[in-house]
């Protein structure tokens, strides 16, 4: 499968020419049966292994930047995280497999919304109540 008819059937299967390629070396070497028994995940090896990213996963749920001590944010952002991943894990990992890590993980990126934790809430109602006053005229 050399060449151009490789080229040729990865575009008819959508896949690439080095995926066609692997799979016609798996039906020489073992039939049929070697090609569909896969018990092995497609791809390659995780960076990190699942208890390390779960606990990615639960550092960005749980606390901030500031909280650890990297007094330099107050909400994860991708470098911040890589830079934690290659101290705390000695990984070097880039700031997009990070964020398709906390996609595939259910996480997605939002800006930080600010409350004011000494706010008055009778003041708060009654400035609503303008508000809404002002509104409808």
């Amino acid at each position: 499968m050399e060449g151009y008819l490789g080229k040729e059937v990865a575009s008819m299967v959508n896949v690439c020419r080095q995926t066609v390629s692997h799979y016609v070396s798996l039906f020489n070497e073992g039939g049929l049966e070697l090609l569909l028994h896969r018990d092995f995940a497609p791809g390659r090896e995780p960076f990190l292994t699942e208890e390390q990213q779960e606990e990615i996963k639960q550092l960005v749920l749980t606390t901030t930047p500031v909280e650890l001590g990297w007094d330099v944010a107050s909400a994860w952002n991708t470098k911040l995280l890589q830079s934690y991943v290659e101290k705390h894990f000695g990984v070097c990992i880039s700031r997009e497999a990070l964020r398709k890590l906390l996609h595939r993980k259910g996480l997605s990126w939002t800006r930080p919304t600010y409350t004011l934790a000494k706010g008055d809430p009778d003041r708060q109602k009654n400035f609503e109540k303008q508000i809404d006053f002002i509104k409808k005229t």
